[in-house]
């Protein structure tokens, strides 16, 4: 099949748009697209300092990579990497090497925080033990360090890799769960006092389109899975997203924009509330004690997780 807009052979069938693009078109699309999305919210401004999560994995590769090769001759702009090591044993390792390369390639700093280092444990450790999904300790302290650790090394935004899939999942997740002021949260560019701004440039582009631009640009990139991936509700979720977008394209990007429409009045009923600092870490939360330290705590006596109250992360 023949690209749409020149006699090259296509490398991919966008669906939704109907369109088959070849090599040259497809990079061009996705740069356009994820340069559009960061200047319509401001995600990259003059004298901001980034910090990038880089898992190691595909995304989070292809993100570091485009936003070096876009942005990174600009002399008002810093960028520099966090990686976060939870302790999966046969699976954290190789993307934490391939993470190292990729900074050492690029000449960004690179920080590496792991969960021993920080909670005393590996997550291995924590869910042989603990009564509640994987993910839910994961997201819980991958969170905490990214932003702790970010927010400790100046940084003035937060860059992480998701994309259209992993937002529509998110948004039908918060509905079915009937949490509207987690949905509010998601709303980019909303700005609190202790929290790093995040910013997600590959917001509107679906999954395979990462892929294949970290493919066709020839990135160091590494399919495996997470081992915990399977386990939570987001797994459902996503296959029915999945099977729904194949039967209707373009229904993630509906979804998308529904949620766009309804911005305004989740600000109005669902607002941000002022923050206080944890009793216990001094880290920004909601409620009298952070997420992260309640959860040290429900296993405190279960297994031996400490809680570092001053930040330990190695520079590569």
């Amino acid at each position: 099949m023949k690209c749409s807009y020149c006699f090259r052979d296509a490398i991919y069938l966008q669906r939704y748009s109907g369109k088959h693009l070849c090599k040259k078109h497809f990079t061009s699309f996705f740069e356009k697209k994820v340069r559009k999305v960061i200047k319509k919210f401001r995600m990259i401004e003059s004298g901001d300092v980034i910090a990038i999560a880089l898992s190691g994995g595909k995304d989070s590769v292809t993100l570091s990579n485009l936003l070096l090769e876009q942005y990174g001759g600009r002399h008002d702009l810093e960028f520099f990497a966090i990686t976060i090591d939870e302790g999966i044993a046969n699976y954290r390792e190789k993307t934490v090497e391939v993470a190292s390369k990729v900074t050492k390639n690029l000449g960004i700093e690179h920080y590496i925080v792991s969960f021993i280092d920080n909670f005393g444990s590996s997550l291995d450790e924590i869910v042989k033990i603990g009564k509640k999904s994987p993910c839910s300790y994961c997201g819980v302290f991958r969170k905490y360090l990214l932003n702790r650790t970010a927010r400790e090394l100046g940084a003035t935004k937060l860059a992480t890799a998701h994309n259209l899939d992993d937002e529509a999942q998110t948004i039908l997740m918060n509905f079915i769960n009937a949490d509207i002021d987690r949905l509010a949260r998601i709303i980019p560019q909303r700005e609190q006092e202790g929290l790093v701004m995040r910013i997600k440039p590959f917001r509107e582009v679906y999954e395979k389109e990462v892929v294949i631009y970290g493919f066709v640009r020839g990135y160091s990139l590494i399919f495996d899975e997470c081992p915990y991936s399977e386990l939570p509700i987001r797994a459902p979720v996503r296959d029915f997203i999945y099977e729904f977008e194949k039967e209707h394209p373009g229904r993630k990007i509906s979804v998308l924009r529904s949620f766009e429409k309804i911005w305004d009045c989740l600000k109005i009923t669902n607002p941000q509330v002022k923050l206080n600092n944890c009793e216990i870490c001094g880290e920004p939360t909601s409620q009298k004690i952070c997420q992260a330290c309640k959860l040290v705590l429900e296993m405190k006596e279960e297994i031996s997780l400490k809680h570092c109250t001053s930040l330990t992360y190695s520079k590569v």
